[in-house]
């Protein structure tokens, strides 16, 4: 059994995340997705418009994920790797270059965003429709 993990904050539920789940899933027979908790965005300067409990809920219902868990800090990648006996790590191209060193442990594979759409820009889109 393949299994391939991911990691990202999911807020925003859009076609651009179904995607790439969709082709991170292609990719093995397993895909576990670590959602990145409201006090984890905190520290890397972000806030989700959706928490943590309700992004971790929509992902568990989008078929090509097998197991939802927590992304609590930047240095667990490597232990859930292990812990997870996990094949494949794979990331949108946005972060290209940025996990090379968890090679060590397993595949990484980084692939293409969906073009016109993102978490970003759509919340400039919300923002300027409320004026």
């Amino acid at each position: 059994m393949t299994t391939v993990i991911t990691y990202g904050t999911f807020d925003l539920f859009h076609v651009g995340h179904v995607r790439l789940l969709e082709r991170l899933r292609a990719l093995g027979d397993r895909l576990i997705v670590a959602v990145s908790t409201d006090e984890f965005n905190a520290l890397k300067g972000k806030k989700a418009a959706v928490g943590f409990a309700d992004r971790c809920e929509i992902l568990r219902a989008v078929r090509h994920v097998d197991l939802v868990i927590p992304e609590c800090n930047w240095g667990q990648k490597r232990s859930d790797i292990v812990n997870y006996g996990v094949d494949i790590f794979g990331m949108g191209d946005d972060w290209a270059g940025r996990f090379d060193d968890l090679r060590s442990l397993c595949e990484v594979v980084y692939l293409p965003r969906t073009r016109g759409i993102s978490t970003t820009d759509l919340k400039r889109e919300v923002a300027a429709a409320r004026g």
